[in-house]
């Protein structure tokens, strides 16, 4: 008689993962789970869990094939942080296993000892390796789309330096930055939540779009290179710094030139912003 041994942790994570991939409220239940067991926990979720319904108003983790389609590459970006969250979850109910990848080591990490600090890195860590794998998907998507994935990109890595790297987050306001960037409170959602800025609905209408407020121009994009840098060595992901040239972000080869990230209606506005803040290296 022929018998298998246990399955691993990934391979159970994978399959819960698969059981939900076109039952998009069955993505945010799971995505929530995650945080069940101590309400110091729970309040870790609260700015992953509203940036889950926003995509979800938007439409990009519809089912491939239903009347309107979701998006190929947000549904793979959401299911490996899915994925990675509920293996470390069993690795450590189980208490054996090695993770399957250092994104799900940190993880692991965060339950161990949640703090700001490792929530970030073990969420980040999730997302930007599934930016690098997926980027095929990436290529697929309309430009505009791009664009929006870049300007997703730089927003969750200065919140990752809010809380990590204050003074290159927020140069002489440095103190600020840790409760600014707090994935507990709602001030947070100035930085990850995108619905304010851009079309809810997917795909997103072609033609140009300019980066939206101030805090883009004036703090996050006078220290674009620095903080790609940052999320290189917090991560342990080097090839995050091939996402950037010249100080534009330039993932999935977005062909947005230095005008779409610098150019708008208040620039005497970033201009006094970024003296403000300025990061000195």
């Amino acid at each position: 008689m022929h018998t298998t041994g246990p399955r691993s942790a990934g391979d159970v994570a994978a399959a819960r993962v698969a059981s939900v991939t076109d039952d998009v409220e069955g993505r945010y239940r799971l995505a929530g789970e995650f945080y069940l067991g101590s309400r110091h926990l729970h309040r870790f979720a609260r700015a992953e869990l509203r940036f889950t319904r926003a995509l979800i108003a938007r439409g990009v983790l519809n089912p491939t094939a239903a009347r309107r389609p979701g998006s190929r590459w947000w549904r793979a970006v959401n299911e490996r942080l899915l994925r990675d969250k509920l293996e470390a979850r069993l690795l450590v109910e189980r208490r054996r296993g090695p993770p399957s990848a250092p994104s799900v080591a940190y993880w692991r990490h965060f339950l161990e000892a949640p703090s700001r600090s490792t929530w970030y890195r073990a969420h980040n860590a999730s997302v930007v390796d599934a930016y690098l794998v997926h980027e095929p998907l990436a290529l697929r998507e309309q430009r505009v789309e791009r664009f929006m994935m870049n300007v997703a990109l730089l927003r969750v890595q200065y919140a990752h330096a809010l809380v990590a790297a204050p003074r290159l987050a927020l140069g002489t306001l440095a103190p600020l930055a840790p409760l600014l960037g707090d994935p507990r409170s709602g001030t947070v959602g100035l930085f990850l939540h995108l619905h304010r800025h851009f079309p809810l609905h997917y795909p997103l209408p072609a033609g140009d779009l300019l980066l939206g407020p101030v805090v883009d121009r004036g703090i996050i994009m006078t220290r674009a290179d620095d903080l790609y840098r940052f999320s290189a060595e917090a991560l342990a992901l080097p090839q995050v710094v091939e996402l950037i040239a010249d100080g534009v972000p330039s993932y999935a080869a977005p062909s947005s030139g230095p005008a779409t990230w610098f150019e708008g209606r208040d620039r005497r506005l970033s201009r006094f912003v970024a003296s403000v803040t300025r990061h000195r290296g």
